[in-house]
């Protein structure tokens, strides 16, 4: 019961940011006409605010992901956030339950970040071991529980595997938001000792910073952000979130604040492309993100080489730990 009020205390205090985000954008249409944000799909409202919280939290997570050799984590995390997924309708079909099955898919996949960090730390292996591991356990679960069809009800897994513009709910964009906040206060919080662990891990631990804590809110992290951009990308395309804009954002910035600010404004144009051409031509909004943060990503390479070209002595280093 204490936990049913607490969850309806957070879900109304970001209501009112929702109704404000509706507000915003009908008046945009009545400004631009643009049938994409038509009043009559708030549906696709809630897509693009979803989607632009994706666009912010992804590479902020991406970033510090890549530089320390850590991109396909996110994939790991998909497989088990979908075993998350399976949990939820499971159990909503067999308990006769009303949770939300993404809310269950956070709390899989945190734990199983923390295990990837756990088996990492208690047996030796490879970050890819743990990670290989994790992933194929989470899905194999996830796998096992659609087979099982809970009852005989048919469970429509193709909007977690794809994603699906049309059934982002109110209450999933709520998650959202609130996942959104989570993330970037920590993130705030943590940034220097987040930085120091990601370039040298062993001056960190001389520094006394505890690694192995700030590892694992790094991972928790990624798990959040997963689960957060499963809504509109699905669990086959989300990691790509977490790795293209920050890859193309590091060919083109000379520090890690400037890569960390243009992969955000990279994730943010491919999101919104992405949202606006797979309405107009009918596709799958994750598959088409994707395509057009991987044709950013060829744009930026190009660029990268034609400013290398004009510059060739110019050195492009990461900014100390120090800087802000």
């Amino acid at each position: 019961m204490t936990l049913a009020l607490a969850a309806g205390g957070v879900y109304e205090a970001f209501v009112p940011i929702l109704e404000v985000w509706y507000w915003l954008l009908a008046l945009l249409y009545q400004l631009t006409g643009l049938d994409l944000i038509n009043p009559e799909y708030t549906f696709m409202y809630r897509a693009i605010l979803v989607g632009l919280c994706v666009g912010v939290i992804a590479p902020l997570i991406g970033t510090f992901l890549v530089h320390r050799q850590l991109a396909l984590i996110g994939d790991a995390l998909a497989h088990t956030a979908f075993a998350g997924v399976a949990v939820g309708l499971f159990l909503n079909a067999v308990l006769e339950l009303s949770v939300s099955p993404y809310l269950t898919a956070v709390v899989v996949a945190v734990i199983a970040a923390l295990l990837i960090e756990l088996i990492s730390e208690a047996t030796d292996a490879y970050n890819d071991v743990s990670m290989a591991i994790v992933l194929s356990t989470g899905f194999a679960l996830g796998t096992v529980l659609i087979s099982l069809n809970a009852g005989g009800l048919a469970v429509g897994i193709n909007q977690y595997l794809f994603g699906n513009l049309s059934t982002v709910s109110a209450e999933n964009a709520v998650i959202m938001l609130g996942l959104f906040s989570v993330i970037v206060a920590t993130v705030a919080l943590t940034r220097n000792q987040l930085l120091y662990v990601t370039f040298d891990e062993t001056a960190a631990a001389v520094a006394g910073i505890p690694v192995a804590w700030y590892n694992r809110i790094m991972v928790m992290l990624t798990a959040l952000v997963v689960v957060g951009a499963m809504q509109i990308m699905g669990v086959i395309l989300v990691a790509a979130m977490l790795v293209v804009p920050v890859a193309g954002a590091t060919q083109v910035s000379r520090s890690f604040s400037e890569s960390l600010l243009v992969s955000i404004v990279l994730a943010e144009l491919a999101v919104l492309l992405g949202i606006g051409i797979s309405y107009y031509a009918g596709a799958t909004a994750g598959g088409v993100i994707v395509l057009v943060a991987v044709g950013i990503y060829v744009l930026s390479v190009l660029a990268g080489k034609v400013r290398q070209t004009g510059a060739p002595d110019e050195a492009r280093e990461l900014d100390s730990i120090s800087q802000d």
